[in-house]
């Protein structure tokens, strides 16, 4: 006899991928004979191998580490409630309010699946990258091939590692003002830092990056220990790219409601030769390699 009182992460999971509406994560509906999502295109959007999918669904596999949770839960769309009961079907303890987290409300999770048409990614509260749409791949290299660690943008900012796709500059024009604006980003770069370090005080990453940072970039020390403060405005970037040249583009920066997520978009006027650029990129999807931004 079933239990249909005891839920598993298994029953979980495909409960909520019953669920999820394929159009909410960018996916063509077409015909289907069964609803929601299916094992392979929650697989790809969580990051998974599809066996491994399975192997959880059907309780072969119990003990997902928290960074695949995190990643089924940001796949699925899970609100903050959802988010905590899965870890704790997957035998883990839910984040705590004094760690940084990578979840993201389900609306911000369908609005950077339905901007298509931009180059955008979501950050976390220490600069994480927690997500991207295809456009920012096409853009700037496929975050998807750098290591975890690499993917910190206050990181590549002071320490020049990782890779385009966590852009290392915004609004470096070279003119005396350009330069200005330079300095005022990197100093809201490490307000948002000291911020984020006084609201997660236990988490463990976070004091790490800093105190790397303040340890191997004389820059970021400076600002850090002036206790810099600043706030992030629209800026102009130019993006160098092997396939279509340089792009001149707008690069705002934009919160979330109910989130601390930092969301990155880039965009050009209508009938800009950056938009046609833009727009070429979406539909060849561009050269998967790094690039490099101008200086």
């Amino acid at each position: 006899m079933t239990d249909t009182v005891t839920e598993t992460l298994g029953t979980a999971l495909r409960r909520w991928r019953d669920r999820l509406d394929p159009a909410d994560v960018g996916v063509a509906t077409g015909r289907r004979r069964a609803r929601g999502l299916r094992r392979e295109e929650l697989a790809h959007l969580a990051g998974l191998s599809v066996d491994y999918v399975v192997r959880l669904e059907q309780g072969r596999a119990t003990h997902p580490s928290a960074q695949v949770v995190s990643a089924l839960a940001r796949a699925l769309q899970l609100s903050d409630d959802e988010r905590d009961h899965l870890h704790v079907l997957a035998g883990l303890l839910p984040p705590r309010p004094t760690t940084v987290s990578t979840h993201l409300p389900p609306g911000i999770v369908r609005l950077v699946h339905r901007l298509t048409e931009l180059p955008v990614a979501v950050f976390s509260a220490s600069w994480d990258l927690i997500t991207w749409t295809p456009l920012w791949s096409a853009l700037l290299g496929d975050p998807g091939l750098l290591p975890g660690t690499e993917r910190n943008l206050v990181r590549t900012r002071f320490l020049g590692t990782g890779h385009a796709a966590v852009p290392s500059s915004v609004g470096e024009q070279g003119s005396g003002a350009d330069r200005e604006h330079i300095a005022a980003f990197e100093a809201a770069l490490v307000a948002d830092l000291r911020v984020a370090a006084g609201r997660y005080p236990d988490d463990r990453g976070l004091r790490a990056l800093v105190a790397e940072l303040h340890r191997d970039s004389r820059r970021f020390a400076r600002l850090w220990d002036s206790g810099a403060t600043g706030e992030h405005q629209s800026a102009l970037k130019t993006v160098l790219h092997p396939v279509v040249g340089p792009v001149l583009l707008d690069c705002d920066v934009l919160t979330a409601p109910g989130s601390d997520a930092k969301i990155v978009v880039h965009s050009a006027p209508a009938g800009s030769s950056a938009a046609q650029a833009l727009e070429l990129l979406r539909v060849t999807g561009g050269a998967r390699t790094a690039v490099t931004t101008s200086a």
